[in-house]
């Protein structure tokens, strides 16, 4: 699904990277545990997350997350905003909640990251 897809499905607003959405994404990972970013997430994904601080863009950055999407209307503050322009990472925004916005790219077909099960 392309990043751009993503963005009309959701009425997001782009806060940095227009010119990256046409950019391929193959998986959606909602966390607000940055931890669970970097043990799961796969080269391809969005993150879905209401942390608008810099860890998020470090993280994400570490690993390898193609764009992050804030959820719930949030925007972060201009230096992350800046942060994510130096490392190349698409940031959106989008009024909806972290379960809404799952459900929405779920039925437009992008698929989440499972994790092993841990008994």
């Amino acid at each position: 699904m392309k990043l751009r897809q993503i963005k009309d499905a959701l009425q997001a607003d782009v806060l940095w990277g227009e010119e990256s959405l046409d950019r391929e994404i193959s998986y959606a990972f909602g966390s607000d545990l940055m931890s669970d970013v970097l043990a799961f997430v796969k080269t391809g994904t969005i993150l879905l997350t209401g942390l608008i601080n810099s860890q998020v863009i470090r993280t994400a950055e570490m690993a390898d997350v193609s764009a992050i999407l804030f959820v719930r209307g949030k925007v972060p503050d201009e230096d992350v905003i800046d942060l994510a322009r130096e490392n190349s990472i698409t940031i959106l925004t989008t009024k909806y909640t972290l379960f809404t916005t799952s459900g929405i790219l779920y039925s437009c077909g992008l698929r989440g990251i499972e994790a092993e099960s841990r008994r």
